[in-house]
């Protein structure tokens, strides 16, 4: 017999109490056990339901989201889903907030709620569905201001030619991290499609630039893809594509209807690679729900790109590399801890190691 996944939400707002409720009891296998005006109320109703997955407000009277999400992934880690204001201070606490083991965030209803009922439904009951089955990790304090010390991977005369191309959904923002701090100023460019609302890009791409050694920036259209720097998407727009400009690449944001219930695409961005930097590229899929990026893994694959897949173990959602790896798309894979590591090595001239599962 199916359980249904229990949910409780937290929200100083009682119009977001009932929205969320609403959707949630909506679901066939999910329902909202409790909701809560603060996280003082909160803890003991969590106490009481034992719940499944936790939305949670990001700014909120007595005690501050932040505060309340350390608390809890340090003394009861449980998945938790973030509800977040679209402002440059929501989206800079709402990265926050992954760091500390947040699963995935939705963004609070605008005006005219009412009229996108259904498609907000969907994307706020995909992300509870996502957040009841990921692993979580427990809470680890990072060093505080200034680049902590990271080992870099070296890059022994690589070509200006070579890219890495990455594409990752729930989980995915700490994956990236991961990927790119190890890189030393000098690296391969890197090509990012992560799923993610507008209004959340730039505050993302602007904490990754304080933390990595290679400059990190929301992809704007037109501009020169170079080495050592990683360009990311845009959140909700457009789906970002690589292009070719004479003898550069060049980033292209194409405004067209959402593939996969995604823009920007996965697979848009592993399929523009595909055409434009064949053997040239690395091709890796991270941490995500859903299959979106793993047909075009295959089709970059097909080109000559060298594909790795992150592996179960240290995926937060093992299921956009599952669909590449069921798929044939993964020449290798590989724990997120390895991945910069290996991936370099890649463009080094590794040999191929067919890993199968």
């Amino acid at each position: 017999m199916n359980t249904k996944i229990k949910v409780l939400c937290v929200d100083d707002s009682a119009l977001i109490r009932s929205l969320i409720t609403e959707i949630i009891n909506s679901q066939p296998d999910m329902e909202m056990v409790a909701a809560a005006p603060d996280p003082i109320v909160a803890r003991e109703l969590i106490k009481k339901h034992n719940p499944d997955v936790l939305t949670l407000d990001v700014e909120m009277p007595r005690m501050d989201g932040l505060d309340f999400l350390e608390k809890l992934m340090r003394l009861r880690p449980m998945p938790v889903v973030m509800v977040s204001s679209l402002t440059a201070r929501g989206s800079e606490v709402t990265m926050r907030a992954l760091e500390l083991g947040a699963v995935d965030f939705v963004t609070k209803p605008q005006l005219g709620i009412r009229d996108g009922m259904l498609e907000y439904t969907a994307a706020i009951s995909d992300k509870i569905r996502a957040a009841s089955r990921a692993k979580l990790k427990r809470l680890v304090p990072q060093c505080k201001q200034g680049a902590p010390v990271r080992p870099s991977v070296r890059t022994p005369f690589l070509s200006s030619e070579k890219l890495f191309i990455v594409g990752s959904s729930t989980g995915g923002t700490e994956a990236i991290r991961e990927f790119l701090m190890p890189l030393p100023s000098d690296s391969p460019a890197v090509v990012i499609t992560q799923h993610m609302p507008a209004g959340f890009t730039r505050s993302f791409a602007e904490r990754m630039d304080s933390l990595c050694a290679i400059t990190v920036k929301e992809a704007e259209h037109g501009e020169r893809v170079l080495p050592g720097h990683a360009y990311i998407a845009p959140g909700g727009d457009a789906h970002l594509k690589l292009s070719r400009s004479g003898a550069n690449y060049v980033v292209e944001l194409e405004y067209s209807d959402p593939v996969n219930r995604h823009r920007p695409s996965c697979d848009v961005l592993f399929d523009s690679a595909a055409k434009n930097a064949g053997k040239n590229a690395v091709g890796i899929i991270l941490t995500g729900m859903g299959k979106d990026g793993a047909a075009g893994l295959l089709r970059m694959k097909q080109a000559g790109a060298h594909t790795l897949a992150q592996d179960e173990a240290t995926c937060v959602v093992f299921g956009m590399p599952r669909e590449a790896i069921a798929l044939g798309a993964a020449d290798e894979i590989v724990p997120i801890t390895s991945m910069c590591e290996r991936a370099m090595a890649c463009l080094n001239g590794a040999n191929r190691q067919n890993l199968r599962v």
